[in-house]
């Protein structure tokens, strides 16, 4: 039986589903102001092994994950280019498709987009209104926390211990600091829809649940994403979702951990990140489909609940192991035998077991391709003893089970058995002290004067840097990593 960590109760599972033979699966997208990073290409696969199985095991799969096309890092973005903000999504929506093709990942069932979704969002908001969970102040709308009981319960958090370190700015407006904005008062050249407290554009929250609801429904079988993701944004989520409906928005909430670099997260604000086109073009001397099994074998080889440690060391491991089993396909192939439609033997249900078993146990994937190495030595037994119908038969299962992870979908002849080698060196971050000190002096004082628009500005930019700002009660620190 298949279970599932979730985050929610901290306990592993049983899928419960809301229709029977059918699972509802809410992923959180990209916000599209740049190309993706391997931390991405990491979250896209494993989504994409995760409806995988549950299409091997016959269950139907309505997969929705969304593009985030509206927000404050594509509109800054948009501003220093001197292009319209609309320009930037597009191009990188674009960008992340071609990228997800590259690494073999398929498409949602619906990939929506946020801007598409506003009559449904300002609908949400205005319930919540009235239901007197959420607040209007000068064109902003926010959602008053201590009006909803529950807040905290995905996280784990206590509220009165997440005001002690919100990581929060000032807003006098506000009844309580961890409000959340709903819906944002445009400034001039911003994006805006016209709505009833005035133009202005969605928060970042409300989107996913207004796009959730109207493809999936009020409940949600399972809801993923990375676990940064936890808090605020789907600790946010469950809030506005459930003060409207009045029940359970998500059944199951999985969440898998960072790609990390030198072991800190890697992440755009570090400036410590690969992106997907980089690391495709400086291994151009493989094909594209060559470099995709190589990643997605590398990074399903730890379990995603588990950070992983980004190197040109275990890309070379990963390419070699694969090099084993195309080995052995090419030998197979070389047989003018044919396996048929025989029935499977004892030994190899046993490895079909083994492999179910592992995939059932959390989608362990670095125990399924545990059993898969297991299935390939098993075959090379076979072809030395010189049963080469036995072998090829084993070979055909190997090859299926493998698929389901994203392995194997190449002829042996396609594949390239030249050793990894690539260039991949880490991005270097602002190292000027003497800039970074005059930086935060600069937002302190843009702080002093209620200048909030130019202290995210700062903020942001150091943050890029990787130098992080926590502001608490007792004055702003900088956070040491």
């Amino acid at each position: 039986m298949l279970r599932i960590s979730n985050t929610l109760t901290r306990q592993k599972e049983p899928l419960n589903l809301q229709k029977p033979g059918v699972v509802s699966l809410y992923v959180c997208g990209a916000t599209v102001y740049d190309d993706c990073h391997i931390g991405h290409a990491r979250s896209a696969i494993v989504f994409d092994i995760i409806r995988n199985y549950l299409e091997y095991k016959g269950l139907r799969v309505r997969y929705v994950k969304n593009y985030t096309d509206v927000d404050d890092k594509i509109i800054v973005r948009a501003a220093k280019e001197d292009r319209s903000w609309r320009a930037v999504a597009d191009e990188f929506i674009g960008a992340y498709d071609r990228d997800m093709a590259r690494l073999g990942v398929r498409r949602p069932t619906v990939a929506p987009k946020a801007t598409d979704h506003i009559p449904e969002m300002i609908q949400l908001i205005e319930t919540l209104i009235k239901k007197g969970v959420a607040y209007v102040v000068e064109g902003d709308v926010y959602f008053e926390v201590h009006a909803f009981p529950g807040y905290g319960k995905l996280s784990h958090r206590n509220p009165d211990d997440l005001m002690a370190g919100a990581r929060v700015e000032v807003d006098e407006r506000k009844k309580n600091p961890l409000d959340f904005a709903l819906w944002k008062n445009s400034k001039p050249g911003e994006p805006a829809w016209e709505s009833p407290w005035g133009r202005g554009r969605p928060g970042w929250h409300i989107e996913c649940s207004a796009m959730s609801m109207k493809h999936l429904g009020r409940t949600l079988d399972l809801h993923g994403g990375g676990e940064d993701l936890v808090f605020p944004h789907h600790e946010n989520e469950v809030a506005q979702s459930e003060a409207f409906t009045g029940e359970n928005f998500a059944t199951c909430w999985v969440h898998h951990s960072f790609v990390r670099m030198d072991r800190e997260k890697m992440s755009k604000s570090l400036g410590n990140f690969f992106t997907v086109d980089e690391i495709f073009k400086k291994s151009s001397r493989f094909p594209e489909a060559v470099i995709s099994e190589v990643l997605r074998f590398y990074l399903l080889s730890t379990h995603y609940r588990s950070p992983i440690d980004f190197s040109n060391e275990g890309l070379k491991a990963a390419k070699a192991g694969l090099d084993n089993f195309y080995v052995l396909f090419q030998k197979i192939d070389e047989f003018s035998v044919d396996a048929g439609d025989a029935a499977e033997d004892e030994a190899l249900k046993k490895y079909r077991l083994d492999f179910e078993a592992a995939m059932d146990d959390d989608f362990n994937t670095a125990r399924a391709i545990g059993v898969l190495q297991a299935l390939r030595a098993t075959a090379n037994q076979f072809l030395k003893e010189g049963s080469d119908k036995k072998a090829l038969s084993v070979a055909k299962v190997l090859r299926e089970m493998g698929q389901v992870l994203g392995f194997f979908r190449l002829a042996s002849e396609a594949w390239r058995y030249q050793a990894w080698e690539s260039s991949l060196e880490r991005r270097a971050g602002m190292t000027d002290e003497q800039t970074i000190q005059s930086l935060i002096k600069k937002r302190q004082a843009a702080r002093r004067d209620k200048n909030w628009a130019k202290s995210d500005e700062i903020r942001n930019q150091l943050a890029e840097a990787g130098v992080i700002l926590e502001d608490r009660p007792d004055g702003t620190t900088r956070v040491k990593r």
